[in-house]
């Protein structure tokens, strides 16, 4: 396909203002405080009256946080780490929640839960997963994981690399994060570890859901013939409602003409009110056999497996404002309409309305099967690294929806009157004059917006690969600057596919009313003030009263969405690794280069103009990035360390976008030929990239840091529609009227390469135990960041929601994150709080496509509070409270202006209580 071309072209470089925010000038504060403790330089010992030391142990969580610093300190590289005390020790749900707490990263919130992770200002699509540094499958469309199929009980860390080395295979360009499985031979002894939890949501049951669910989870790691051989199996399971009150609008908000709204005003056409009842559920198993004969072979096979449940109704109130009623009479007309000073109409009273009661039902159901086998081998002057891993993900998920309405004995239409307000500052207000509570009067009908509707996605993603790396001594020449040289090659092959077969939900007969047997317990939508409404069990009623589901294979929405995307990729590698001093300064670090050949293709089918003809089509491209890269970290004296970080840097594209389906049609008007679908031959997303880090440590306790990064981005991928030669297609297509085309030429909408921009932001990071302040205050800590970033970059888009030129989909100017703690004497208490400033986020819509809209800001507080016995009968039991979302926080979104709301959502604060056993 001639359409698809490569462009590269200049930069424009934007200057960054920063701006100070509370946690950045705490950050600040603990930098001028901490920068004159030298005593707290001193190891972790204190000395007796003859002059003896003692070792002082540290545990809970000053030893995941200790542990974590040691990690970051250690590093060649400029990185964040999370550490577990040992296996099952991360308290949060997923392993999400503990990653969105580090410098630079913030979580987009889905359904309540953290999901989707920025990494430096940029999506979720510019950062590769690994587990073990072996890069993961994903569920969705893309190739960004969705966090929250992870248990954190099965983690023992995280390691985030903000800059790569040419050794770091599966690197993203803002970051590459590696969750990280435990290795049962670095345990002194046996460990067994049991967790349960008991939960409640604060908006209680809704419907056919309870507010209640649990955790637990199990783990058990053990040391076998004389510590040659060592096992780690692991189990999490979670059972959690999925509950939530919402109030949406439709998109978009433009000046349009309805009766009763003044000229020049924007206005939207309609508002549905619903909460939201359901259960996720997810097992987690991890298994890991770690074997070492000999101090010169090590061989270890990890597996992890997880199973991802999310069944849910939404329970929907909703109604039409765009004098839309289904051709009933009198239409709409507004009364007493407001309208505020940036020209948008924020409510009044609607009347002609003819409002829907529905129930839209989602399954999802999600497996990833990951295994990989790893075997070092040491030599007299070689030391040999094997590796193959394999991983597969499946997702199958079914969308049904049915519609009622209200009719007279007659058979009429029973229309309302509506008053409705949007600029409450909380949830939008809608309630009507008639009652939608009893079901017996609701119908089941060929509304406006049909009768029903389904569609069944499915994905499949597969990945294998193989690395073989070899480290060796450097040459006598060179030994002084370099201390050993590591040469690898690694190949990596990717199959990913979707079908999404789609169709309208037909009735048998219309107007039939539902069975008691089939109705859940009524829903309240007081939150909005839409009064009760029944709630349906969604699957029943269609089996029940719809006929079988028969979606068309040549859909044009089935068409677009079948796809086979097929990658290999092979990645050649050497890396000196430094240990020298320039001067009198000591320097670590690593130079190299990567060389990274990529052949990549995707096969599908495209129709033309609705047509029962479906052509093949498979279109690809190969090509070669050079990536050299260089790490340098100066050890200053007085543990003041300085990281300078210089790379070439890629992530691939979207798999969605590289897809070869497309629709094509013929205009009925203009009789010209349009296409819209996918590029296979895109190129990556490209950058140059610089950071700088100065580091303050106070031995593995504490850390003051400050960084900033740069990156010149030389590729960006934007949507854009290009001339094409449409000969192929105009020959036999013509438009829905008949008509043939009267041009072989016309427009093509994909991804394609394009002018890229620069992105630069700055990062301070604290975390300080308030004892080196004070012995008053021992016990006490704080761990603070704020990131700070900016962009040159404005994508053109053509997504209503966010306008025409937006900044940098995922980029929050502010990131900010604390935490306060307290630990002693068995006690545990801490509270989070991470902040992240508005920012333009990846919303699924009606189609399960992605969508852009802006996202409020927003503040999400957690708090747990324990204790550990410590000695006596009940040593090794922990008791546990934790409240997440202690603050409820609200997930808003909107259309260019903060008052032409789109979304107001809130998902309840969720209890738990849980009891730890450890031996």
């Amino acid at each position: 396909m001639k359409m698809f071309e490569r462009k590269h072209q200049g930069l424009a470089l934007n200057s960054m203002m920063l701006k100070l925010t509370p946690i950045a000038a705490g950050c600040v504060v603990l930098l001028s405080t901490t920068t004159g403790m030298a005593y707290a330089q001193q190891a972790d010992t204190a000395v007796t009256q003859d002059g003896a030391t003692n070792t002082v142990f540290v545990t809970g969580i000053r030893k995941g946080i200790e542990d974590a610093i040691s990690i970051k300190k250690n590093s060649s590289s400029i990185v964040e780490a999370i550490s577990a005390e040992d296996i099952g020790k991360l308290p949060d749900q997923s392993i999400a929640e503990s990653i969105a707490r580090l410098p630079g990263v913030a979580a987009q919130r889905v359904a309540g839960r953290a999901q989707a992770l920025s990494v430096r200002g940029l999506s979720p699509d510019f950062a590769t997963t690994l587990m073990n540094g072996r890069e993961q499958v994903s569920t969705g469309d893309n190739r960004s994981v969705e966090f929250d199929q992870y248990p954190s009980e099965l983690m023992s860390g995280v390691v985030i690399y903000k800059t790569p080395d040419a050794g770091l295979v599966g690197q993203g360009l803002s970051g590459t994060i590696d969750m990280q499985t435990v290795s049962p031979l670095n345990f002194p002894a046996r460990t067994i570890s049991m967790n349960v939890r008991g939960e409640k949501n604060s908006l209680g049951s809704i419907a056919n859901t309870k507010a209640t669910g649990n955790r637990a989870s199990v783990s058990y790691i053990d040391q076998f013939a004389d510590r040659t051989v060592g096992i780690a199996l692991g189990f999490a399971h979670l059972e959690t409602p999925r509950l939530d009150n919402e109030v949406g609008l439709y998109e978009p908000w433009q000046i349009q003409s309805q009766p009763g709204v003044p000229t020049g005003a924007y206005y939207m056409d309609g508002i549905k009110s619903l909460a939201t009842s359901g259960t996720i559920k997810r097992d987690g198993f991890l298994g890991v056999l770690e074997f070492k004969p000999s101090k010169n072979w090590t061989s270890k096979l990890d597996v992890f497996a997880s199973k991802f449940s999310d069944v849910e109704t939404a329970n929907q109130f909703e109604f039409n404002l765009g004098n839309y009623n289904g051709g009933n009479t009198p239409g709409l007309n507004w009364n007493s309409i407001t309208v505020n000073s940036n020209n948008t109409v924020t409510g009044g009273v609607a009347s002609g309305i003819y409002p829907l009661v529905r129930g839209e039902y989602n399954d999802c159901q999600d497996s990833i099967h990951s295994a990989g086998w790893a075997n070092t081998f040491k030599f007299e002057h070689v030391k040999v690294l094997a590796d193959l891993n394999y991983s597969a993900a499946k997702r199958d998920e079914t969308y049904q929806e049915i519609n009622t309405q209200l009719l007279t004995p007659g058979g009429t239409a029973v229309l309302d009157t509506m008053t409705v307000n949007w600029a409450t500052g909380g949830f939008p207000t809608l309630s009507g004059l008639q009652n939608y509570s009893n079901a017996s009067q609701l119908n089941l009908r060929n509304t406006i917006y049909g009768s029903g509707y389904g569609r069944k996605p499915h994905v499949e993603d597969k990945l294998s690969g193989g690395k073989l790396v070899a480290t060796f001594d450097a040459p006598e020449l060179i030994q002084g600057f370099v201390s050993d040289i590591d040469v690898g090659v690694n190949y990596t092959g990717r199959t990913k596919k979707k079908r999404q077969p789609e169709a309208s939900e037909n009735l048998l007969t219309t107007n039939a009313v539902i069975s008691p047997d089939l109705l859940y317990a009524p829903v309240n939508l007081g939150f909005a003030g839409s009064g009760t409404i029944p709630s349906f069990n969604v699957p029943g009623v269609i089996a029940k009263y719809y006929q079988p589901w028969n979606p068309s294979p040549i859909d044009p929405g089935a068409v677009q969405r079948a796809w086979d995307v097929k990658e290999d990729v092979v990645t050649t590698f050497v890396k000196a690794n430094l240990d020298s001093t320039v001067g009198s300064v000591p320097m670590k670090g690593n130079v190299g280069v990567q060389i990274v050949n990529t052949d990549q293709s995707s096969s599908s089918v495209y129709s033309v103009g609705g047509s029962s003809t479906l052509t093949p089509v498979d279109v690809g491209a190969k090509y070669t990035d050079v990536l050299p890269s260089m790490n340098l970290a100066f050890d200053m004296g007085n543990d003041d360390t300085i990281r300078v970080g210089l790379a070439k840097q890629l992530a691939r594209a979207r798999v969605d976008d590289m897809r070869a389906s497309y629709s094509f049609s013929i205009d009925n008007v203009t009789r010209l030929p349009s296409a819209n679908g996918g590029n296979p031959k895109l190129d990556p997303w490209k950058a140059n990239a610089l950071d700088v880090s100065y580091e303050k440590y106070f031995g593995k306790k504490a850390y003051v840091a400050v960084a900033g990064y740069y990156k010149k981005l030389t590729s960006y991928i934007y949507s854009q529609t290009k001339p094409y030669d449409f000969s192929a297609e105009t020959a036999t297509a013509t438009s829905p009227s008949g008509l043939t085309a009267v041009s072989n030429i016309g427009g093509y909408t994909s991804m394609y390469n394009g002018q890229g921009g620069s992105i630069q932001g700055a990062e301070l990071s604290a975390s300080l135990p308030l004892s080196m302040l004070t012995p008053v205050l021992d016990g006490f800590g704080v761990q603070a960041s704020t990131t700070i970033t900016n962009s040159s970059i404005t994508i053109p888009s053509a997504t209503f929601a966010v306008g025409t030129n937006i900044p940098l989909p995922g980029m929050s100017k502010n990131v900010s994150n604390l935490t306060a703690y307290y630990e002693k004497n068995g006690f545990e208490a801490r509270i989070s709080d991470r902040r992240r400033s508005d920012f333009i986020g990846e919303i699924g819509n009606f189609a399960g496509d992605r969508n852009l809209r802006y996202v409020v800001g927003e503040n999400v507080v957690d708090a747990q509070i324990g204790y550990a016995f410590e000695t006596g009968t009940y040593k090794g039991l922990s008791v546990l409270f934790q409240v997440n979302n202690l603050n409820n926080s609200a997930y808003q979104t909107y259309q260019n202006s903060k008052d032409r709301v789109l979304e107001y959502e809130k998902f309840g604060r969720s209890f738990l209580f849980g009891l730890t056993y450890k031996m």
